[in-house]
């Protein structure tokens, strides 16, 4: 059975069945008019735990201290006429089963819905932190106070990119939680996590951080996650994750389960992230996030061997975008950056969260390698502009094929030149020159190192390719068994080694 990614948004409808994906609570949120002098005032704590002492018997004076920050979120949304779903009306695609209906899709009247979560208070003045997924679509929000104040509010802001949103309620004197500096929390520490489960009410479970910076692939574009074996269930999302002192470490947001209910591992949005997110949709009502127009990737070992490198560490960049700041000044592809502002990168994860916590206008100190020397280039950032989603389709030129005939490198690898029909059907920007691959061999060392039909060759070995002869030519003039390709993939520019030293 394969695992699937589970958000803990509870809500009146049954829950799947198990080993389905249970992603529920999918609204549209409410939008409170932000004022841009907002801010919220965070209490913060950036001592590193204690982590010599000896564990307490009891953890109760922690949790009577920080229960009263976290809260029960209640939604609810209105009756609503939706478009009917091949589920209520099989067939509607039908062209003669719509002209019963005027030749529309029917409409059916989708019922109240209600949902429950969890949130955190984090100012005095009534700002509370929870998950998007928590409040998106929501007409109605009702927060239940520990005091058992309930009290309407609204929402103040929402980030999809990393499932984290702000509601406020009317209300002073409120018991804020005390942030900790989450980038010094360590694997093993323990940690206790506080919601309100099912609705059941307030309750705290305990275990330990088993793992930072993961990834699971929730289809957010910013994913940071805190790993921890701390029992969280639906009605948990938004609840938040302290540590031995009852300092904030997380927002607790999703679980890694087959059956829809918690088996050890759960995911919390890390408190930094937290903290930065909130506070820009305090004063602009949505997230304002650096940008420097790169494209940039992991150094895999290959790529490290190739490019004479002596780490993994740092983001390779693999595209720059024509007129942004990363070209303004300078950057090239192949340039690997090592550090922003003296911080070192880790990865292209740790890249894109150091730049998007950086504000628009501000002047950053990149580190990097070119050509394996160390150079310092200033960028000043932009506002992250919105991405689109253009579609990609593939359309398989019929004229001038050429194959590589297993000479060179790059063997069992079929390319065709970039006509105007091909790159309007695979919707390929302008900039984009190089040798479409028409085909290729699944047993070949090119396919294992991720090259597929569709793909776009731009350079072999950093020589540029601009056409398919270009592109066979360059591969039979390739010295060793290993090479170098820059591809455009999947709407973005990747670099991959392909060795082909195996080849029998």
């Amino acid at each position: 059975m394969n695992t699937s990614l589970s958000h803990f948004f509870a809500r009146r409808r049954s829950w799947l069945a198990a080993g389905a994906v249970a992603l529920v609570g999918v609204f549209v949120g409410l939008q409170a008019a932000p004022s841009s002098e907002n801010r919220v005032e965070l209490k913060r704590d950036a001592q590193v735990v204690n982590r010599t002492q000896p564990e307490p018997s009891s953890y109760s004076p922690v949790v009577k201290r920080v229960a009263p920050s976290v809260v029960k979120i209640t939604t609810s949304t209105k009756a609503r006429r939706v478009s009917a779903s091949s589920q209520e009306f099989p067939g509607f695609d039908n062209p003669m089963f719509r002209q019963f209906f005027g030749g529309r899709i029917p409409e059916m009247q989708q019922p109240p819905q209600s949902g429950l979560g969890s949130g955190v208070i984090i100012s005095a003045d009534g700002y509370i932190a929870t998950n998007n997924h928590v409040v998106q679509g929501a007409d109605v929000v009702t927060v239940s106070l520990d005091d058992g104040r309930e009290l309407s509010a609204k929402v103040v802001g929402r980030d999809p990119q990393t499932d984290v949103a702000v509601i406020k309620v009317d209300a002073e004197g409120l018991p804020a939680i005390t942030f900790a500096d989450s980038t010094k929390i360590e694997v093993g520490d323990r940690v206790l996590a506080i919601g309100n489960p099912f609705g059941i009410g307030e309750t705290v479970t305990t275990g330990i951080v088993s793992a930072k910076g993961r990834r699971p692939g929730l289809g957010l574009d910013y994913e940071d996650f805190i790993q921890t074996d701390a029992a969280i269930n639906p009605g948990n999302s938004g609840g938040a994750l302290v540590d031995i002192q009852g300092r904030l470490i997380g927002i607790n947001t999703a679980i890694l389960s087959r059956s829809g209910g918690f088996q050890g591992v759960g995911l919390a949005v890390p408190a930094n992230l937290v903290g930065h997110v909130a506070n820009s949709l305090v004063q602009h009502g949505k997230v304002v996030r650096g940008y420097l127009g790169v494209g940039a990737q992991d150094v895999t070992p290959a790529l490290a061997e190739h490019l004479g490198l002596k780490s993994r560490s740092g983001a390779l960049v693999s595209d720059v975008a024509p007129g942004s700041p990363a070209a303004k000044a300078g950057l090239e592809s192949g340039d690997v950056i090592t550090s922003v502002n003296g911080e070192k990168v880790e990865d292209a994860n740790r890249l894109t969260f150091a730049i998007g916590a950086i504000s628009p206008g501000t002047k950053v100190d990149l580190g990097i390698l070119r050509d394996g020397k160390a150079k310092q280039v200033d960028v000043t950032t932009i506002e992250r502009p919105k991405m689109g989603r253009g579609g990609r389709g593939f359309g398989d030129p019929s004229e001038d094929l050429a194959k590589s005939d297993d000479v060179g490198v790059l063997n069992g690898v079929a390319v065709g030149d970039l006509d105007a029909e091909t790159r309007r059907s695979m919707n390929l920007p302008g900039r984009v020159r190089g040798a479409v691959i028409t085909d290729v061999d699944a047993d070949s060392a090119a396919a294992r190192a991720g090259l597929r039909t569709g793909d776009v060759i731009l350079e072999i070995n950093r020589q540029p390719v601009t056409s398919a002869e270009e592109a066979v030519s360059l591969s039979e003039s390739a010295q060793g068994k290993k090479t170098l390709v820059k591809l455009w993939s999947r709407g973005s520019t990747v670099f991959v080694v392909v060795d082909e030293s195996a080849q029998s």
